[in-house]
């Protein structure tokens, strides 16, 4: 199941507040400005910079 579109339009890097772009096949999601990557676990972000990941 993809993330609701509605979803996708309210959510901002917990961060920088800034966009992001969607990686659904690849369970993710990018905030370039931060250069930082937040998972997607059983079709929910995980929205906490704690976790996030460097993106590479």
């Amino acid at each position: 199941m993809a993330l609701a579109s509605e979803l996708k339009e309210i959510l901002a890097c917990p961060k920088c507040k800034g966009e992001l772009e969607f990686r659904e096949e690849e369970r993710k999601i990018v905030c370039k400005a931060c250069k930082l990557v937040y998972r997607i676990e059983d079709d929910i972000p995980v929205m906490l910079v704690d976790e996030a990941t460097p993106l590479q």
